[in-house]
């Protein structure tokens, strides 16, 4: 049988500088940033899209970046609240992950998050923008999501067409086989941490075509537990993050009900040193 990694046609970056001047990133929790702490970052995290917008910024004169994601949000709420206001911002660039957290809640149709996906990515790029879309990460390497792994395949083929036929760029997790690692995430098991973050930026500017001297980082040796210490440390991760995720749930709330878009307009993207 083939290899699939030695069949594959290598990766040839552009020569030239990028197309880019202003770029709009909209979402939930993985756009803002989340799990990726930055004390000297907008609302106090960075994440792969200020990663991606410090390249892109160095490339080209009069580059700005705007994030309008918020962490928590359902695709039907980040349509309502970050769909226009993106649009008028006159990006020329514009990534959207938006679903996911709708296709992890019990009982929701895949097909039917798609659908306010496709309108949302209509409204975009009818914007003349050029539009990078998401698929999720394949969840069949942590129990707790696991189950929910044949929605998000469902999801993700829905998102590959939405992307043929909107003329999109996607920016593929579930190929994205590094980070399906416990070791790039946060504690929370549900956000990226840094390394994770960092993984997403490299795959989203190959996926751009952008030429740029981000190197894999490797995460820590997995820590020897006995098994008693693994189950102390799951049942301290639910008590600490599943059991208020649930309850989130169950009362309607969301963990962005208070926090607004930390980079709302689009402004020059300071260029940081990565000691990650």
């Amino acid at each position: 049988m083939t290899d699939p990694e030695s069949s594959r046609t290598p990766f040839v970056a552009n020569d030239g500088p990028h197309p880019w001047h202003r770029f709009v990133a909209v979402g939930d929790s993985f756009t803002e940033g989340i799990g990726d702490p930055d004390p000297n970052a907008p609302g106090g995290h960075r994440g792969w899209a200020d990663r991606v917008a410090e390249v892109l910024a160095a490339q080209v004169d009069d580059f700005a970046y705007a994030n309008l994601a918020v962490r928590g949000k359902l695709i039907a709420q980040i349509v309502a609240d970050q769909i226009e206001p993106a649009v008028a911002l006159r990006p020329d660039l514009i990534s959207i992950c938006a679903g996911g957290n709708d296709v992890i809640r019990p009982g929701t149709d895949p097909d039917e998050i798609a659908a306010q996906l496709d309108d949302a990515v209509s409204r975009l790029a009818s914007t003349g923008a050029a539009v990078i879309l998401f698929t999720g990460i394949d969840t069949g390497f942590t129990p707790v999501f696991r189950p929910f792994r044949g929605k998000v395949a469902i999801y993700n083929e829905n998102v590959r067409a939405i992307a043929e036929r909107r003329d999109c760029i996607v920016a593929d997790q579930w190929a994205l086989k590094t980070v399906q690692d416990a070791r790039f995430f946060d504690d929370d098991r549900l956000h990226y941490n840094a390394l994770g973050h960092h993984e997403v930026a490299r795959m989203v500017l190959r996926a751009l075509n952008v030429p740029n001297d981000l190197q894999a980082m490797q995460p820590d040796p997995l820590p020897v537990r006995t098994w008693r210490e693994a189950r102390a440390e799951d049942l301290g991760w639910a008590r600490e993050h599943l059991v208020p995720w649930v309850l989130r749930r169950l009362r309607h709330q969301s963990s962005g009900d208070a926090v607004s878009a930390k980079r709302p307009e689009p402004s020059p993207v300071i260029l940081v040193a990565d000691n990650d």
